[in-house]
Parts: structure tokens; C-alpha cells; sequence
């Protein structure tokens, strides 16, 4: 496992876990939370390569009545909300909807209440262009898939996005053959010898074919696959 590697100023780039070719595992207490350019946000930079717009994989918490001036997003962006509401112009998102703003939107997004919210900037290409709006907690989009429930939220040729719910003890070996990253939203996944907890990340580099395993009471976790392919040695 490579080790955490938080923000380091070098000709205007930050870099963090910035090597992909490396497989990456953060617990919730190993996150570095960093002031944001905008007073009451924050961030935990997961990886990040570039520098304040960069390629960027982030936990963002918003204190409460924090606001983001109105900015477009070149690159795209993805969001899962954790807890708490976010909002801007086209709603408001309590914990569990995940959105998709593709590359060239615009929003002022801001929390009236406060709000944790999962982030990925500048991992879109150009035709990715269709917004998406889920609201997770809807059983309507979940289904079952052998001893797994699937929420599907995306997927292209490139890449796909989903949900799992693992029951406890279930074995998950990702399709990574085009890298993979997980997220735990609640229970425990069991990585080798780390357990990861709620807000616990780990990323896969392409061809990494580990096994992991639902803990005692089960996982409820974000997974992203194919998206790493264009990191392979």
C-alpha cells in the first residue's frame, strides 16, 4: 500500500495519492480536513492531481449557511451527499441522492444546514454531458444481483458507477481491470488487514484483483470501476 500523501505545493500543483499506478487505502481517522478557498468549507483530499481546478477526489463538509460562489465545472462534476442537505439552483439533496453535473455546467452550491458531501472534479470527458439526479433511498432503483443489492447510477463504455449493499461476510472482488474505488457509506469492508469504516476509501489500480469481504454486519458502499484505465503501466 502506498502511503497518504497530503497537499505539497510544487510549481502551483498539489498532489495527493497522485501516483495511480498505486493502491491507496484511507481510514475515516486518517483524513487530513484542510480549509477550502471559501470560509466554512472544508475538505479531506482523497487524491488530487493539479491545483485549485484539478483533477480532485474529496469529502467536502459545509458548515452551516456556507455558500460557493456561482463557478462552472470544465472538467465535470460528481457528487454522493453523506449527510446533512446540499442545495443549489436545481434543488435541494438530503444524504443519499448522488448527482451528475457534466463538463461545462455551472451552480452556486451552498447548505443551509450543513452538509458532508462526496466529490470528483475534472474525471469527465466532453461527451459525458447528460445531468443525473438519484435519490439512492428510492427502493425502486436498487435490485438484486446474486447475494448483492445494486443501485446502478452511471455507466458508459468507459466507466461504471453504482451502489452495493453486501450482506455480512460476502466476499466482493471488483472488476478492476480498469482500476476501481470504493467508498464505505455504513458497516465495514475488510481489506487485507484494514478494516474501513463509514467515510473509509480505497482506490485499486488497473489489474488489481483483491478480494475484499463485508464485515460482521454487513457493507453499504460506493463503487466506481473502469474509470483508471489510462493509468496502467
Amino acid at each position: 500500500m502506498a502511503p497518504t500523501r497530503w497537499p505539497q505545493q510544487v510549481h502551483m500543483t498539489m498532489l495527493v495519492n497522485s501516483d495511480f499506478s498505486h493502491r491507496v487505502t484511507v481510514t475515516a481517522d486518517e483524513h487530513h480536513w484542510v480549509p477550502s478557498p471559501q470560509s466554512g468549507v472544508t475538505r479531506a483530499m482523497l487524491d488530487r492531481l493539479g491545483g485549485e481546478q484539478a483533477r480532485a477526489t474529496s469529502l467536502v463538509r459545509y458548515a452551516p449557511a456556507s455558500m460557493f460562489p456561482a463557478h462552472s465545472h470544465p472538467g465535470g462534476e460528481e457528487i454522493l451527499v453523506l449527510s446533512g442537505t446540499f442545495s443549489d439552483g436545481s434543488g435541494h439533496y438530503g444524504p443519499g441522492w448522488y448527482l451528475r453535473n457534466p463538463p461545462g455546467s455551472a451552480h452556486q452550491p451552498s447548505s443551509v444546514d450543513g452538509a458532508l458531501i462526496f466529490v470528483k472534479l475534472w474525471q469527465m470527458p466532453a461527451d459525458d454531458t447528460r445531468a443525473l439526479r438519484v435519490d439512492t433511498h428510492d427502493p425502486s432503483v436498487w435490485r438484486r444481483d446474486g447475494a448483492h443489492e445494486v443501485c446502478l447510477l452511471h455507466r458508459t463504455d468507459h466507466e461504471q458507477v453504482s451502489l452495493l449493499r453486501l450482506l455480512p461476510g460476502h466476499a466482493l472482488q471488483p472488476d478492476a481491470r480498469g482500476g476501481a474505488e470504493l467508498l464505505v457509506l455504513d458497516g465495514q469492508l475488510l481489506d487485507k488487514a484494514t478494516v474501513l469504516g463509514p467515510s473509509g476509501w480505497l482506490r485499486l489500480p488497473p489489474g488489481d484483483g483483491s478480494e475484499l469481504r463485508a464485515g460482521a454486519f454487513g457493507v453499504t458502499l460506493y463503487l466506481k470501476t473502469g474509470h483508471l484505465a489510462g493509468f496502467a503501466t
